[in-house]
């Protein structure tokens, strides 16, 4: 199904009143020099890509609570997206899990995406499971395995992967390992980087030229006492052992608890190695909540190092933006455009902040005014200008009030049954 443009208008035409009274008001209470038409232009432009993964119920330890009307094919996940995109604007693009969403006819897949507006980022490989097929197992690891022949079904996976991309007109692959130990010298740490640099190395020479690699990173799970790329130091290394075109992805559910991820941003754009983003929110681990739900401060201090990045470094202007949730118990759609919303709030709460003056006071030391700026910028209700980019996009001033309001869950319900499961997690 699709949320009709008509549809979008009315709902638009009730609200419009209430949002133009309020975005009158932030205008009132923002410096003048504040240019807020170039902001609701970047905020335009500026896209989130949809994990193909994500559309469905996740799990708990306790069991997987399916909400009905899952996709259950590859359409059906694009279709969803589209959903998003119809509302939110921000959401064109689908990044594929292969082997949970393989595009068996790639033609016909890329047409009908394109057909309801959507394209292809990130392919993402997976080999932290062993597939129906494959002859040799995972289970002591992949890239980094101890044997050469584990190691090329893995490299042959992931090059894998880049064909179907390619056919998709993707430009980049998403690498992420389970690969480590549960045990004190289960194996020479050494040699697992050795083997996983050289098996890195095989997959990107496979890349095309215009393509990136995108190496993940985690500190734990499923390994607990070591994971072979821990974290943005190795993954930054790794990438840097493979070539210019080859960067580190930082998931926000990807540290250890506390960790400064702002820093982490700052270091990877100084050393033009920042890949991307996998966003969503955590309180103990990976938890893969909504992303701003638990920590929007910390959302918006990266967001921070993120908008001075690029208007410094022209790499980081050209970030793979993703996010990254398990929807355990709310509606998958919901909880998506819900994390859409924090992530526009908060990169246009760090558009708001004074570069000069920042800089100015940093280079005086004085904190307290360095401290004022960001939280000033922190505490504007900045949900004005993101509606009213969505609004010249064409979307919806309150996606989630709409997609209650049409009943689109319980119309999914009826098109795919309520028992219908989504491919993947």
């Amino acid at each position: 199904m699709r949320i009709e443009k008509a549809s979008i208008k009315e709902s638009n035409d009730h609200k419009l009143a209430s949002h133009n009274e309020q975005l009158s008001f932030l205008k009132q209470q923002l410096q003048p020099e504040i240019d807020l038409e170039t902001i609701i232009s970047l905020l335009q432009d500026f896209q989130i890509a949809i994990p193909s993964w994500a559309l469905g119920a996740g799990g708990t330890r306790f069991g997987r609570y399916s909400i009905g009307g899952e996709p259950s094919s590859l359409d059906e996940k694009i279709c969803d997206v589209a959903i998003i995109n119809d509302l939110t604007k921000s959401t064109a693009s689908i990044s594929l899990h292969i082997p949970w969403d393989v595009p068996e006819d790639s033609v016909a897949v890329k047409e009908f995406a394109a057909s309801l507006e959507i394209t292809f980022d990130a392919v993402n490989s997976n080999t932290f499971q062993d597939q129906p097929e494959q002859e040799y197992s995972y289970k002591f690891g992949s890239l980094s395995h101890i044997k050469k022949k584990v190691r090329n079904q893995a490299i042959d996976h992931n090059i894998q992967v880049i064909e179907y991309g390619k056919a998709l007109g993707s430009k980049s692959i998403t690498v992420w390992l389970a690969d480590g130990t549960s045990f004190p010298g289960q194996s020479n740490f050494r040699t697992s980087m050795k083997n996983t640099q050289s098996s890195l190395k095989e997959i990107y020479n496979a890349l095309p030229e215009d393509w990136k690699m995108l190496i993940e990173y985690k500190p734990y799970e499923p390994n607990f006492y070591s994971m072979v790329i821990p974290d943005w130091g190795t993954s930054s290394m790794l990438a840097e052992g493979c070539g210019e075109n080859a960067f580190t992805l930082v998931d926000l559910g990807h540290h250890l608890p506390n960790t400064n991820i702002e820093q982490i941003v700052a270091v990877l754009i100084l050393k033009e190695k920042l890949g991307g983003f996998h966003f969503n929110d955590s309180k103990y681990g990976d938890d893969d909540l909504t992303t701003g739900s638990v920590k929007p401060y910390q959302l918006f201090l990266i967001f921070n190092e993120l908008v001075m990045g690029m208007s410094n470094d022209s790499s980081a202007n050209d970030l793979a933006w993703m996010i990254d949730a398990s929807h355990n118990i709310k509606d998958p759609l919901e909880d998506l455009m819900q994390s859409v919303e924090a992530i526009q709030v908060a990169y246009t709460q760090a558009l708001l902040i004074d570069r000069n003056m920042l800089s100015q006071a940093q280079n005086e030391n004085d904190v307290v005014v360095c401290q004022e700026l960001l939280q000033n910028a922190f505490g504007t209700d900045v949900r004005p200008l993101v509606r009213e980019a969505r609004i010249r996009n064409g979307g919806s001033i309150d996606p989630l009030s709409i997609f209650r309001e049409m009943n689109v869950r319980e119309k999914l319900i009826e098109e795919r049954g309520k028992s219908s499961r989504a491919t993947g997690l």
